[in-house]
C-alpha cells in the first residue's frame, strides 16, 4: 500500500508540475488538539472531567498552483496541491480556494482543505477535511508572499465519539514564483 501511495503521489505531481504555472513554499507552523474526556472515581458517582492538551511544531511546505480560473470580476478559483512535512507527519494537502481581489496586488483566499495524511498508525484516519482563510500580496508579476491559516474540522480519530478527538491546524507563510507561459 505505502509503494502504491508513492507512485500515485509522484505521478500526480508529474501531472501537476506539467500544468502548472506557480510554485510555491514556506514555513508551516502547525498545531495538533486533543480533546479527551476520563472518569473520576474519587466518589460512588461517576462524573466526567474534559481535559485537552495541545501541541505546537514546525516544518515546511512545498506547492502548485494551477492557472487561476476566473468567476467573476475579481474572484478567481485557485486550485492548488501542497506536500506539507510537520515532523514525523506528511500529507498531501489540496486547497481547492477562491481568490478575491482588493487591488492588481492584494488578494484574499479562502476555501476547503481536502487532506491525506501519509503513513498514518492504527487507529488513526488518513484523510484529513479543513478550511483555508488567507492573505496574499503580489511583490511583481513573477513572485507573491501569502500567508493562510488551516483549520482542521475532522476528527482523525477512528471510532473516535464526542468522549475523544485528535484534529490538526496549521499556519503557513510563504513564497510563489509564477512561470509565465511565452
Amino acid at each position: 500500500m505505502k509503494n502504491f501511495k508513492l507512485v500515485i503521489g509522484v505521478l500526480l505531481i508529474m501531472f501537476l508540475l506539467a500544468s502548472c504555472v506557480t510554485l510555491e513554499g514556506g514555513a508551516v507552523f502547525g498545531s495538533e488538539r486533543l480533546k479527551y474526556s476520563n472518569v473520576d472515581f474519587k466518589s460512588d458517582v461517576s462524573t466526567k472531567a474534559s481535559n485537552s492538551t495541545s501541541s505546537s511544531e514546525t516544518g515546511f511546505y512545498l506547492g502548485v498552483q494551477f492557472t487561476d480560473i476566473p468567476i467573476a470580476e475579481g474572484l478567481e478559483f485557485r486550485p492548488t496541491v501542497h506536500y506539507v512535512a510537520i515532523k514525523d507527519l506528511d500529507q498531501i494537502q489540496v486547497p481547492l480556494l477562491v481568490r478575491y481581489s482588493f487591488t492588481d496586488e492584494f488578494h484574499a483566499l479562502a476555501g476547503p482543505n481536502l487532506g491525506f495524511l501519509m503513513d498514518t498508525g492504527e487507529g488513526v484516519k488518513s484523510f484529513n477535511f479543513g478550511a483555508d482563510l488567507g492573505l496574499a500580496y503580489d511583490i511583481s508579476d513573477d513572485f507573491s508572499i501569502g500567508a493562510k491559516y488551516n483549520m482542521g474540522f475532522s476528527n482523525l480519530f477512528e471510532n473516535g465519539g464526542g468522549d475523544y478527538s485528535l484534529k490538526l491546524s496549521h499556519f503557513m507563510v510563504g513564497v510563489a514564483y509564477r512561470f509565465h507561459k511565452k
